[in-house]
């Protein structure tokens, strides 16, 4: 059973808002980067922002239909996050879903402060406390979740005693189940418990499907596969950002980068400019930013030096230069 917030996940209309990287817990399997675990910075997807507009400019970019809030802990700022929230819901209206991870539970002063703000709350209790769940505070703040008119539910990698948490189902809308994933901080971790890669491509440990087997057959669980993040999530969410944000000079591929020509003139760049046609081209202060497939069939004739660009979106991370 796919909660709301995960509907719109697959669909790449979600925004991240990493609304702080500190964390009152240490849990080893963390995957959370070094650049941002332990650091009070915001950022809406993979941008650092520090002001209202720029959030809503990135929600906008992307035409997000809903927001996850995420951390680090986020009700260690729950000011920013009823801040950040209020002003997601004034500017998109009620119908931008919101979904928050909290790896505490939340109390009743919380979810007073976060009802009409945040649609779902998504639990992560800690695996030490999975065999006595009904006696934790998670079972009583699930509980009142629901009373209060929040969808409910738990969010959980995948490691060994899962089947523990069956017994919370019951007061639940929808349990997520991650695969473990390998990750720059987390190595020594997983190493010390000798687990292993899957595979060369991506990050999932081996064999952290068969933990989940126990409890995947529930109506109300959903596997989210490490391949799932990678191929749908990312590439939905940046076909997103890329239908609004691309010039017409560049070329949106089936996986949401962009790919457009770079020459770079040895002399003077007007012999190189006459060679393009109008619109096909712009000139960025000390190179040509071009047509990729056009600048392909120019490049042997031209005095500069001429490479293709794939990047994310809107001026995101290159990830190939291909010379001419």
């Amino acid at each position: 059973m796919l909660s709301q917030g995960c509907v719109l996940c697959m669909e790449g209309a979600k925004m991240v808002l990493f609304v702080t990287g500190e964390c009152g817990r240490s849990c080893w399997y963390c995957p959370l980067s070094a650049e941002r675990k332990g650091t009070d910075q915001v950022y809406a997807n993979e941008r650092p922002v520090s002001s209202d507009d720029q959030v809503i400019a990135e929600a906008t970019m992307m035409s997000a239909l809903g927001t996850g809030v995420t951390g680090g802990e986020p009700l260690l700022v729950l000011d920013r996050v009823v801040r950040y929230t209020s002003l997601l819901k004034e500017t998109f209206g009620p119908e931008h879903q919101i979904h928050l991870y909290t790896g505490v539970a939340p109390t009743e002063s919380d979810l007073q402060a976060m009802r009409g703000l945040v649609d779902e709350i998504r639990l992560h209790p800690p695996q030490e406390c999975w065999k006595e769940i009904l006696t934790t505070p998670f079972f009583t703040s699930a509980v009142r979740a629901k009373e209060l008119g929040y969808a409910i539910g738990v969010e959980v990698p995948a490691l060994p005693g899962l089947e523990d948490l069956a017994a919370l189902l019951p007061s639940l809308d929808f349990m997520n189940i991650n695969e473990l994933e390998w990750g720059e901080t987390n190595a020594a971790g997983m190493r010390d418990r000798g687990f292993e890669l899957e595979d060369d491509v991506h990050n999932a440990i081996l064999g952290s499907g068969d933990w989940a087997s126990a409890i995947c057959d529930d109506e109300k669980v959903h596997w989210c596969s490490s391949s799932f993040k990678d191929s749908v999530q990312l590439r939905e969410r940046l076909k997103r950002i890329a239908v609004n944000t691309a010039r017409d000079i560049d070329e949106v591929t089936p996986d949401g980068t962009v790919i457009y020509g770079v020459c770079e003139p040895n002399g003077d760049p007007a012999g190189v400019e006459s060679c393009f046609e109008e619109g096909t081209y712009l000139w960025c202060g000390d190179h040509f930013e071009v047509v990729w497939w056009m600048l392909a069939e120019l490049a042997p004739d031209l005095d500069g030096r001429c490479s293709i660009v794939e990047r994310y979106p809107n001026r995101g991370m290159i990830v190939e230069v291909t010379p001419l």
